[in-house]
């Protein structure tokens, strides 16, 4: 098996801190041969360590191609691209797995350098990027079913009634509770018409983001219209846990804010929470949702009414 030139690259000393990570990490010499191979590239790959080391990455193995099914190991390959100017890059591209499939990966390049600052190698760290596709083309396919929101990138209008029409059918099928919780941005035409709408957007998504970073996997969120948004979180059904939920989301959204010329902009946001009940359908329960939400309005804002 062949060994890098003495005094070159060493990465021995490196291989058992690699591979306790879950990513793909791989070291080249200069000629782009392959001198460590961690578990973590093992498991994405297929390839053990005994069938790379030694070799060339593009000798048959990673064959890595782009989304147009470019040969990247033949024509713009990021490792041979980092090893001539020393500049580090990300891309996301298809490696050839040993069992003959492609795996989507995002894969990270950086130099490596000698006492003396000279390039003696290149290290890849690679992450299966195949949840990350899916997702991104289920969103894809999502807003040409016209279900998401263009600008925060949550439901739609659209896609709130057909969920909260589900959960309802879940209820009278199987007694499973939900609520729903309303959230309206507090005096947003004003934060539009002092700012303009490009920063009441960032307000928008800085809110949405928040309140996806908040909710559970299981929950929904999406923009009801202008600066409201709806929540449908099932398996909630008492008004004490749902008094905790929405306090939390309205906190958070009073904690958030928006860089804008050096200062932040901070707003707060009203909540009307309800929890949906066999006797209700769709309408009945956005009204009274509705109501609530009102009601913290009338309170002074930055309020969570809930019934």
């Amino acid at each position: 098996m062949p060994k890098p030139p003495e005094g070159t690259l060493k990465p021995e000393i490196y291989r058992d801190v690699l591979d306790t990570i879950v990513d793909g990490v791989y070291f080249v010499d200069a000629e782009r041969r392959i001198v460590l191979w961690n578990k973590g590239a093992e498991q994405i790959s297929g390839y053990d360590t005994g069938d790379v080391l030694g070799h060339c990455c593009a000798d048959n193995i990673l064959c890595h191609i782009d989304g147009k099914g470019k040969a990247l190991c033949e024509e713009g390959c990021p490792l041979a691209a980092t090893l001539a100017d020393g500049l580090p890059r990300t891309t996301d591209m298809y490696l050839h797995h040993k069992a003959g499939h492609r795996v989507s990966v995002e894969a990270k390049v950086s130099a490596l350098r000698d006492v003396a600052g000279r390039i003696v190698g290149a290290v890849e760290v690679f992450s299966d990027n195949s949840v990350k596709m899916a997702a991104l083309e289920s969103v894809d396919r999502l807003i040409e079913e016209s279900l998401i929101d263009p600008l925060t990138k949550v439901g739609n209008r659209r896609h709130i009634e057909i969920t909260v029409r589900g959960r309802f059918e879940e209820m009278a099928r199987y007694r499973w509770p939900f609520a729903l919780v309303l959230c309206d941005i507090d005096r947003f035409k004003e934060i539009n018409d002092a700012y303009g709408h490009a920063i009441g957007d960032e307000v928008l998504l800085m809110v949405s983001k928040t309140l996806q970073g908040a909710v559970r996997s299981f929950d929904f969120l999406g923009r009801w219209g202008g600066e409201e948004f709806l929540l449908c979180l099932p398996n909630v059904g008492d008004v004490e846990a749902l008094t905790a939920i929405t306090e939390r989301f309205r906190a958070l959204v009073a904690a958030s804010s928006v860089r804008l010329d050096g200062q932040t902009l901070s707003v707060t946001a009203s909540f009307g929470a309800t929890l949906a009940t066999r006797e209700d359908n769709a309408d009945s329960a956005f009204r009274r949702a509705d109501a609530l939400l009102y009601r913290s309005k009338e309170g002074g804002r930055n309020l969570t009414s809930v019934g």
